[in-house]
């Protein structure tokens, strides 16, 4: 009769519990084999990088440091920072980026007159040419997972956070074949005697294989589950890849939608550090989330958090990870954790709204949503939030009118075409409307330059001190009505040079020269920009063409840039998740175009910044920048505009109404002031004052544009293309006739350039 139950028995291990092992055992290797961790995709700054000579304050420094995590410590331990007056020490924490991996380094730099003047390795007192920094992370494109990680492989981890958590979690991890009966004893024991549960039997594995395989259910069902394919994994994998994926996939906290995963991504979550650098207390910090990330939060309840550490500390101790006086030291530290959880996921929309239009021919949204993507970008940090403070603050300055006033920005780096700074709106992170690359509007006389631009390319025919017509203007339209243009000041000005209709912004003369040379011609130039829609008719020589900031950013950055039309860029190169570059955006330098007259037009605009429309930027105290620039103002001051750059940086900025209604604002007073707000807080090389290769600077009579001896009356200094100098020259016999009978307009002085307070353009 005993047979019977022993065949049953049989029957049923034969036919059901074999089968049942085996297709477990098949989704346990099928899945851990194919085990990819959902990665997201991070967009990061650029590298800071760094090298004497540099223009750089203390500011914008230690901005650059919080932005990207690193905390004020010794300046040692990697992630920090410390600051001896005007010496800074730096522990570079490392990072691999586009050009490779760059090793973590301690560094010692030293900020004089604006700039870095000594930059050294800190150990060895090794001069470096040029460092970077770990860029910052400025937004995450999450997938459907929602989910927070950063892969570490096991030699990456720290061995303390190793060790430690065995000791807490699974002391007898390294012995166990997946479940551990002595484990789960000593636990029923203790809550058996607590009456509560107070302490877990699972080992690391039964954890690891709850959180990749089954759900949370407390069932019968679910335990035999968890610990036979436990076991199972423990017969077909290692002990180090089995804790390797526990590293990198335990639940350790949570930001809105965003589940934060591992101890990689907690560290930056909690510390704004990588775990590698963390101190024995951030460690077990970590460690002791593990039992409970929501009630142990430490930003929600640092009671519990501190007493959680401290019994980690404790565990440390009785395993011999730590000796009693360190964990004293440990235990004695506050917590340290920064204040907002460090998970970007869109910090500054406008700017990535371009880095998306710029990587869309080659990465679709799905592909950027399944992750493990790193895109590195030229978002430079200091330079976005001080762009960001300079629109708040002028805005702000206006009082009640600031109100329904608009603002958008864009900045550039004068060398590389990268777009260093981007914002779309008066309000810093407005997820809406992005003013910077939608809002086209026109730009009034910011056309003026490039007007005056295509005059100089015929050398033979223009330059700076021709004398142009400003007077009246009368044009039959059509329809049969006269177009009919006034300067801003309801006046004719006469015969005046080429420079001074520039920098007063005289409407009068720009339309008499744009006659001269030809509409056709100014509308092809601006089309090769890649312009659509440009006006063919003559308002186009006052600016009624309608662009967005990004676009006129790109129109002047081929004058700031030497005449290199280059095309602006946001994005460096997109890494995959081993670190290897699948695409990288490089600027295409063309050949430089028209030099001789982009070289006059930036020195004409150095004009503009002095005694022209821009001048309020040399009183504001920023004239060492020998800024070249241009405002800009629409027909009943609906748009204020200004756009003007240093050796370093061109800014554009752009101030206006949504429903298009006038401003009562000028270039001058509204968008050039947020320009000067900015360059004040932005250290940048100063542009150069001399005219640039290919130029001579010559005397000439501004009433006649010749050639003159620098003693006459009236006589300036100007730019001109070598071997195009007008050979003719005016002396000053004239003068000294006129000057002797007492009735010459002549005089001992200079006669000084024409005033620039009636042009508020």
């Amino acid at each position: 009769m005993l047979r019977i139950p022993c065949f049953v028995g049989l029957g049923l291990l034969v036919g059901f519990v074999v089968p049942y092992v085996l297709m477990l055992d098949r989704e346990v290797r099928s899945r851990f084999n194919d085990l990819v961790f959902a990665v997201p995709t991070r967009v990061y700054a650029r590298p800071l990088p760094l090298s004497q000579g540099l223009a750089m304050n203390a500011a914008t420094l230690e901005l650059e440091l919080t932005f990207a995590g690193y905390q004020p410590g010794d300046g040692k331990t990697p992630g920090t920072w410390q600051r001896q007056v005007g010496r800074y020490l730096i522990g570079n924490r490392g990072y691999h980026g586009p050009d490779g991996a760059v090793a973590a380094q301690n560094l010692v730099l030293v900020l004089a007159g604006g700039r870095i003047a000594r930059l050294q390795a800190a150990d060895s007192g090794r001069p470096l040419e040029q460092a970077h920094l770990d860029p910052a992370r400025i937004a995450t494109v999450y997938g459907a997972s929602q989910e927070e990680r950063r892969m570490l492989r096991l030699n990456e981890v720290p061995p303390l956070l190793l060790g430690g958590l065995q000791a807490v979690e699974d002391r007898d991890f390294k012995h166990h074949h997946g479940v551990d009966p002595m484990a789960i004893a000593r636990a029923m024991f203790a809550n058996l005697r607590a009456g509560h549960t107070v302490q877990g039997g699972s080992t690391l594995t039964q954890q690891l294989v709850r959180n990749l395989y089954l759900s949370r259910t407390q069932t019968f069902n679910r335990k035999i589950n968890e610990a036979l394919m436990s076991v199972l994994l423990e017969m077909h994998y290692s002990k180090a890849r089995i804790l390797e994926a526990y590293v990198n996939d335990v639940f350790l906290g949570q930001q809105g939608a965003q589940a934060v995963h591992g101890f990689a991504a907690a560290a930056e979550f909690y510390f704004g550090r990588r775990v590698e650098g963390l101190p024995p207390q951030d460690l077990a910090l970590l460690i002791g989330l593990v039992k409970g990330p929501s009630y142990y939060d430490p930003r929600r309840y640092p009671e519990h958090a501190l007493q959680r550490r401290n019994v980690v500390l404790q565990e440390f101790v009785a395993t011999g990870l730590l000796d009693a006086d360190q964990a004293r030291t440990a235990a004695a530290q506050p917590l340290g954790v920064v204040a907002g959880g460090q998970l970007p996921h869109n910090r500054f929309p406008a700017f990535m709204q371009l880095v998306r239009a710029q990587i869309t021919h080659d990465f679709d949204e799905a592909t950027l949503r399944q992750g493990n993507l790193s895109i590195f970008t030229t978002l430079d940090p200091a330079t976005q939030l001080d762009t960001e403070q300079a629109i708040a603050t002028t805005v702000a300055g206006m009082g009640r009118r600031g109100q329904n006033i608009q603002a958008a920005g864009v900045v550039t780096d004068v060398a590389g075409s990268s777009v260093l700074a981007m914002v779309g709106s008066k309000l810093p992170g407005d997820q809406g409307f992005n003013r910077a690359m939608d809002a086209r509007r026109p730009i009034g006389s910011l056309i003026k330059p490039l007007v005056y631009l295509v005059a100089l390319t015929q050398p033979e025919r223009w330059n700076l001190a021709t004398p142009l017509d400003d007077g009246p203007v009368a044009l039959q339209q059509p329809d049969g009505s006269l177009w009919s243009p006034q300067n801003d000041d309801n006046q004719s000005h006469g015969q005046v040079p080429m420079v001074d209709a520039l920098a007063h912004s005289w409407n009068l003369a720009t339309v008499h020269l744009g006659l001269a040379i030809g509409v056709a011609r100014v509308q092809a130039f601006l089309q090769s920009f890649g312009l659509a829609k440009i006006n063919a008719g003559p308002s186009l020589l006052l600016g009624a063409v309608d662009l967005a900031p990004l676009q006129v950013a790109q129109l002047y950055q081929y004058i700031a840039d030497d005449g290199y039309a280059t095309q602006l860029m946001a994005v460096s190169a997109v890494l995959d998740g081993d670190g290897t570059v699948i695409k990288r955006y490089q600027v295409r330098a063309g050949k430089g175009q028209y030099q001789p007259a982009v070289r006059q037009i930036r020195w004409a605009m150095q004009q503009v910044t002095q005694v022209g429309t821009a001048h309020a930027i040399g009183e504001s105290g920023l004239a060492g920048l020998h800024a070249a620039g241009k405002t800009g103002t629409s027909d009943s001051q609906r748009d204020s505009w200004f756009a003007g750059f240093t050796g370093q940086h061109l800014a554009v900025f752009w101030m206006g109404r949504d429903d298009n209604h006038p401003t009562g604002l000028w270039g001058a007073s509204g968008s050039l002031k947020a320009w000067i707000a900015l360059f004040h807080r932005l250290p940048s090389t100063p542009l150069s004052a001399e005219p640039g290769p290919g130029l001579e600077m010559a005397w000439v009579d501004p009433a006649s544009g010749k050639r003159t001896d620098p003693q006459c009356a009236g006589a300036r200094q100007m730019p001109f293309v070598i071997g195009y100098l007008a050979q003719d020259t005016q002396g000053c016999f004239w003068q000294h006739v006129q000057n002797f009978f007492g009735g010459g307009p002549g005089s001992s002085d200079p006669a000084p350039a024409p005033s620039d307070t009636t042009s508020r353009d």
